[in-house]
Order: structure tokens, then C-alpha cells, then sequence
């Protein structure tokens, strides 16, 4: 028990260190180990006094630090910023008559593959943008973080034939943020084109992943449900107030008024507020991106693309130790692969991973040396000058005998001509495989975590022993079954189908349950392998 304390208090000492570096991944991750150490250390921490006011201690202290870093953004979630839909929905349009009669004229010679229109609802919007500081600011960051995926978006839209200016949805859904998520506790949308966590968008949602997240993927998604929306509807407009509002509220209120014009629901008022605007804004920053200079926009920098290598692995693998294998920061993995909902990879099923660009080879050739059912807790550690066995193992909490084993070497060897070790990192001190623990976020309930997790309701409430849905910001929710030892803790959690957390949602709806809502609305064992030497060209 002492040796446990000792553990869980050596792993709550880095993370409280990487905290006030701020390194809030890494953080997190050695936080989640220090609760996982007790969760899953086989003890019944009910039983015993001295374990359950260390589980108490530290899960009070993290959840304080949380709080903290929850003034400052998302707690230990990547940071999301306001959408220039979040800053115009509030404002009230002053329209200036010359301002409307210079757009115009600026329509007269922009090019799109939408109809554009302008009146005096898009003109407003324009001129938000345009000439307030708050909206020219927000805009211009949804315009630079677009370079990161523009290339790609045009790609899939080309491929799925629809028009290119529908890339601007995504200003008005996250600003190009691939993690964004709804702010409102009765959405739970989420990802660039903001998908709800029900609905079947051939999009897979479990307790490992969560495509909505990922950005090439929920494009795709994306791209095919406008050509479907279109396909039904007939006009664009009404298409982007479909996406937004839902297909078949659209429908209804051409039937009820006998006008398929998107204008003409708007004049009769037969329209929701954020769908009455939502179609404008988009319009006004087409209307923008196609002539920058003419609104001040000319000076927008693109962020650069981001370039990766992929690799489609089939084995759980911690990020931490890709990290290792390839040389970079774990936080660059965790942004690389943001449908990730864990720092490991899916067990038992294909995960495309995706590094950092010209990394690829090297994660072959290395990995080859950790034991497929290692790969989800041992580590690399390159050999540096001065390094030891000895060291190593005090680094990484392991026995030296079983350093020197998993190496084979002999525990009196030096490292002379070793570049490389792998560390056999006991399971016990990586985060566990049957317990996920999630920090409630504002505007959390448990129906929107059950939502995002992929499992139900009735599920988190008995692994966190709660009644209701609402929980605090900052408790620590049980969102996958936990071990024994866990039913002592209390948390928060929420719904999103009534199967377990693998449960994997991959297909693609009919066209009829489409249009009736809106997208809002065992391993095998790999022999160890000796350490790597200095012939080895690739271990550099």
C-alpha cells in the first residue's frame, strides 16, 4: 500500500509539474495515471482509510487545478475560440444604404460556385465583419486556422461534388476548429462541421474515437450529407438552413407557405434566429474571402496545411510511446489525432494514425522492437550519453533485472554501443485499459458526455452513482466500466445510445431517417526483441 501511495504521489508530482509549465496534456495524462494507479491497483480503496483519503486528496487537488485552468480556457481540453457566429449572434445590424450599394457592386465581379445575393441582411453581416474590431478579429482567425485544412476540404468537396464556397459553413460552425464543441448543454455537437452524437453519418463514435473530430473524415461526412440535403431540397440556401435548422422543419415551412426561397421564409418570419442568420453570415464571409482587400482582409496569413504521414495500425499503442519512437511532443500527437478520445489507439480494430510528416518510416522500423501487447505501456527510450541500466529503470520505475531482460542484455552490461532501449513498463503504472476518467466541462449534462463517450445514460449514472443529469464543472466522470476498485469514487456522466462503450456506429443512414432531422438536431504476442545497436542506421 505504501508503494502504491508512493507511485500515485510520484505521478501526481509531474503532472503537477508539466501544469504549472503549462504542459496541460502531459498534465493530464499523469493526473488520469495517478487516479488510474488506485482505480486499478486491485485494492478495495472503501476498505481502507488511509488509501481513500489519498484518492480523495489527489482527485480534489486535480479537479482544483482544473478549475483553475478552466478560468483561463477549456480546463485541460484544447483551448476553442469564439466562432464569428458566437460574436454576431448578439449584435444588432445598423445598414448603411451606401455600404449596400458598394457590395453590390463588389458582388458584380466575385466568383463562386454558389449564387451569392446581396441585400440587406448579408450587407450587415459584411459590415460586422468588415468594420467592428470584434468581428474583424474573429473572422480573420477563422480565415487564417482555414489554411491548416483548406487544400484538403477542396479536395473532398471535388471528389463528392459539391461547391467549393460551402467551406465556409465552417466559419459559421467552429471557425475551422476540428475539436470544437457546442457550448449549449442540450446540443453536444461537435468537430468542424458540428455533428450531433446521435444520427449515423458513417461516422465511428466509441469509447476510443470519435470521428466527428476528425477533420478529413467529418468533411467527407459532411460533403455527402449537403449533395444529400440538396438533393432533396433543390437550392443551397435552403440546404445550409437545412444543415442548420434540419431537413424536415425546412420542408414544412415550404409546404406551409407554398415559397421554396430561403428569403422568402425569412420575410414571413417562418424561420428560427440562428437559422435566420446563419445563412447570411455565410454568405457575408464568401462575399469577404472572395474579395478581401475590398473589406480589409488582405493581409490574412494562412496558417500552413498540415502535413502528416498516416499509418493504419490494428494493436493499442499509447501516444506516449509514439512519441518516443518518432521524437515528437505528445501534445503534437494528441493535435494531430483529435479523434482520438484516449492517449491510446482502439484496441482489436484498424486506427489510422496520423504523425507527423517523413515520421512514418521511423515508427515502423522501432516499434517493430516493443511486443505488440506491450505497446499500449512500454516506452523507447534513446540511449544518452552517460545513461545507465540502473538509471533508466529509476527513470521509468522498473526492476533493472527486467530492463536487461526486455533488452536481453545482462543487468552488469554497460550501455556501450546501445542506442536505443525498450521499457518494460508495467501495466500498473500506465493508465488502465478498463477505466476512463473525464473532467465535466461548463455546459456539460450527463446526456451530452453519455453522448460523446458513446454510452448510455442509465450506464454512467450507475458507474458514478449519481440521479438527474446535471453535474459540476470539474468532477471527474467514470466514462467507461470501471474496475472494482473504482465503485468507491463518485462522478458525473451522460447518454448517447443504449450500447456499450464499443459499440461502433459505421454506416450510413437511409435518406428518409436523413431527412427527417438535422446533424445537430486480443492482441497477438510479438517475441522481445534485442536492443537496438549502432549498425542500425535507423536509430540514429
Amino acid at each position: 500500500m505504501q508503494v502504491l501511495i508512493q507511485q500515485v504521489e510520484a505521478a501526481y508530482a509531474r503532472g503537477d509539474a508539466d501544469y504549472r509549465k503549462g504542459l496541460l496534456p502531459e498534465a493530464k495524462v499523469e493526473f488520469d495515471r495517478a487516479v488510474d494507479l488506485m482505480l486499478s491497483s486491485g485494492i478495495d480503496i472503501r476498505s481502507n482509510a488511509q488509501l481513500q483519503d489519498e484518492f480523495d486528496r489527489i482527485v480534489d487537488q486535480v479537479n482544483a487545478l482544473e478549475m483553475e485552468a478552466l478560468k483561463q480556457g477549456n480546463g485541460f481540453a484544447p483551448k476553442v475560440e469564439d466562432t464569428p457566429a458566437d460574436v454576431a449572434s448578439d449584435v444588432t445590424f445598423q445598414v448603411d444604404p451606401n455600404f449596400v450599394a458598394k457590395a453590390r457592386a463588389d458582388l458584380a465581379t466575385t466568383k463562386s460556385d454558389l449564387p451569392l445575393v446581396m441585400n440587406d441582411y448579408v450587407a450587415g453581416f459584411i459590415n460586422f465583419f468588415a468594420n467592428s474590431q470584434r468581428g474583424h478579429n474573429t473572422l480573420e482567425h477563422s480565415f487564417e486556422r482555414s489554411g491548416r485544412y483548406k487544400a484538403m476540404i477542396q479536395r473532398v468537396m471535388a471528389e463528392e461534388g459539391v461547391p467549393q464556397d460551402l467551406i465556409y459553413l465552417a466559419v459559421a460552425e467552429s471557425g475551422f476548429q476540428p475539436r470544437a464543441v457546442n457550448r449549449s448543454p442540450r446540443s453536444g455537437a461537435g468537430g468542424m462541421w458540428q455533428f450531433m452524437p446521435y444520427g449515423n453519418y458513417g461516422l465511428t463514435r466509441n469509447g476510443y474515437v470519435d470521428e466527428r473530430f476528425d477533420p478529413e473524415k467529418s468533411t467527407r461526412a459532411y460533403a455527402r450529407y449537403m449533395k444529400f440535403l440538396y438533393d432533396q431540397l433543390g437550392d443551397w440556401y435552403l440546404s445550409m438552413a437545412a444543415y442548420d435548422w434540419g431537413a424536415g422543419n425546412v420542408q414544412r415551412a415550404v409546404q406551409k407557405t407554398g415559397y421554396a426561397d430561403f428569403w422568402e421564409l425569412y420575410k414571413r418570419n417562418e424561420l428560427p434566429g440562428e437559422t435566420r442568420n446563419y445563412v447570411p453570415e455565410i454568405l457575408a464571409a464568401i462575399i469577404i474571402a472572395n474579395n478581401p482587400k475590398q473589406y480589409g482582409f488582405d493581409d490574412v496569413t494562412l496558417d500552413p496545411p498540415v502535413l502528416t504521414d498516416t499509418v493504419t495500425i490494428n494493436y493499442s499503442v499509447d501516444l506516449r510511446l509514439v512519441s518516443d519512437l518518432v521524437g515528437a511532443p505528445v501534445d503534437e500527437l494528441i493535435a494531430l489525432n483529435p479523434s482520438l478520445l484516449r492517449m491510446e489507439t482502439p484496441p482489436d480494430t484498424s486506427f489510422d494514425l496520423h504523425l507527423p510528416a517523413g515520421t512514418a518510416t521511423l515508427l515502423n522500423e522501432r516499434i517493430a522492437l516493443v511486443p505488440e501487447d506491450k505497446r499500449n505501456s512500454w516506452r523507447y527510450h534513446p540511449v544518452a550519453a552517460g545513461d545507465t541500466l540502473a538509471s533508466v529503470a529509476r527513470e521509468y520505475r522498473v526492476e533493472p533485472a527486467e530492463l536487461a531482460k526486455a533488452n536481453q542484455l545482462h543487468a552488469s552490461d554497460n550501455l556501450e554501443g546501445v542506442t536505443a532501449l525498450v521499457v518494460p513498463v508495467p501495466p500498473s503504472l500506465a493508465p488502465s485499459a478498463h477505466t476512463r476518467l473525464y473532467t465535466v466541462r461548463r455546459g456539460d449534462t450527463l446526456v451530452t458526455i453519455a453522448d460523446r463517450f458513446g454510452v448510455s445514460l442509465n450506464q454512467l449514472r450507475r458507474w458514478n452513482r449519481l440521479a438527474g443529469i446535471r453535474v459540476e464543472p470539474g468532477s471527474r466522470l467514470h466514462v467507461a466500466e470501471p474496475v472494482v476498485a473504482a465503485r468507491a469514487s463518485s462522478g458525473h456522466r451522460r447518454r448517447a445510445s443504449t450500447t456499450g462503450a464499443n459499440t461502433q456506429s459505421t454506416g450510413h443512414s437511409s435518406a428518409t431517417s436523413k431527412a427527417a432531422g438535422t446533424h445537430k438536431s486480443a492482441a497477438r504476442k510479438a517475441p522481445a526483441r534485442p536492443a537496438a545497436k549502432k549498425k542500425s542506421s535507423s536509430h540514429k
